[in-house]
């Protein structure tokens, strides 16, 4: 007959025994080591920029590859120069699709601005940097409506831009009148488009005016307690309210500082059309939400880094630029960059999920 021992408390032994063999196989569950995929997961969400970023690179590499001109200092330039507008549009986009929004309006912002400018120098000869202002202002404005649509009616940011683009969009017809305007080549609108060289490398001063605007929206997203609430706001406007965050406030500002960086554009847009364009910018609404969304930026807001925007408009602009190197239909351009978009949302998705 088996027999099992007892402890001082009269508790049989063997009951330790599985208790502990119990808990040692639950802490080995808890402590087992990720697997690659989770690994690949902890990173991604953790660094949103990566994966556009590897996009980008080999992107690159293969155009290099297929056509060794794209790697030429001369192309690269005409790159930079191509992204400039979009680029800047996608910073301020970027803001606003981090609070969970989305701005359909931002392109039509722009042209309303750039011709503000434009008219403002061309038909009533203000001075340049009076138009750049009251450009700028216009701006703003524009954005503060969409803000005040968004947080006092409570409309859905998608149906109130939706429907600001065809009103900005006509403001500006009715305003231009249908013209475009043309500039002195030596206004001061126009300085964005002036060349700068570094060696071999020739951008223009709205290249550089836009790594200024994402070097400052950068820093302010990521040093200032004005970042932590909109990232705060986008991720859960619930618990950001209970924690003390004016989230209505934090979501106007969002929208108003975008519409610095969609006057930013506007100036550069200037620059690159030599005056202003009523029918420029068509698709900007869309390339800028691309970039954002390429980027690397959560359509349900909380994660992702203005930089990301940045190497998004880049790999657009590398799509079709290398593309068209290769000898490839403008058609497959377009396609490409279809693939990216769902591609990209797929693997926020991915990043999203609780499971690895």
């Amino acid at each position: 007959m088996q027999t099992t021992d007892t402890d001082h408390e009269g508790t049989p032994v063997s009951i330790h025994a599985e208790h502990r063999t119990a808990a040692a196989s639950a802490e080995g569950l808890l402590n087992r080591p990720p697997t690659p995929g989770q690994r690949v997961h902890a990173v991604l969400h953790r660094q949103p920029a990566l994966s556009p970023a590897i996009v980008l690179l080999l992107a690159g590499v293969t155009f290099a590859l297929l056509n060794d001109r794209f790697y030429r200092l001369e192309n690269l330039s005409l790159v930079a120069q191509q992204v400039a507008v979009v680029g800047s549009l996608a910073a301020g986009q970027t803001l606003i699709i981090l609070t969970a929004g989305i701005d359909l309006s931002v392109g039509a912002v722009m042209v309303l601005s750039s011709l503000v400018m434009a008219k403002l120098v061309s038909d009533q000869g203000v001075p340049g940097v009076v138009a750049l202002l009251v450009g700028a202002c216009v701006a703003v404005a524009a954005q503060a409506v969409n803000g005040l649509l968004v947080t006092k009616i409570k409309l859905p940011p998608f149906i109130v831009t939706l429907g600001t683009l065809s009103i900005f969009t006509a403001a500006t017809l009715i305003y231009a009148k249908g013209q475009t305007i043309a500039l002195h080549p030596d206004a001061f609108l126009l300085w964005s488009a002036k060349p700068v060289s570094i060696g071999s490398l020739h951008l223009t001063t709205g290249v550089l005016m836009m790594a200024v605007l994402y070097a400052v929206i950068s820093f302010a997203l990521r040093y200032t307690s004005w970042g932590r609430h909109l990232y705060a706001t986008g991720g859960d406007p619930e618990a950001a309210r209970l924690a003390g965050i004016s989230v209505n406030r934090v979501l106007l500002s969002a929208y108003m500082v975008a519409g610095i960086a969609i006057a930013v554009a506007a100036w550069i847009l200037v620059g690159r059309v030599g005056g202003g364009d009523p029918n420029s910018g068509l698709n900007a609404n869309l390339e800028s939400i691309t970039a954002v969304v390429i980027g690397g930026t959560s359509l349900f807001g909380g994660r992702g880094v203005v930089l990301g925007s940045l190497i998004g408009a880049f790999i657009v602009q590398v799509f079709d630029n290398g593309l068209a190197l290769a000898g490839f239909d403008p058609n497959y351009q377009v396609l490409a960059v279809g693939v990216l978009v769902i591609a990209a949302v797929s693997v926020d998705q991915w990043i999203r999920s609780v499971k690895a």
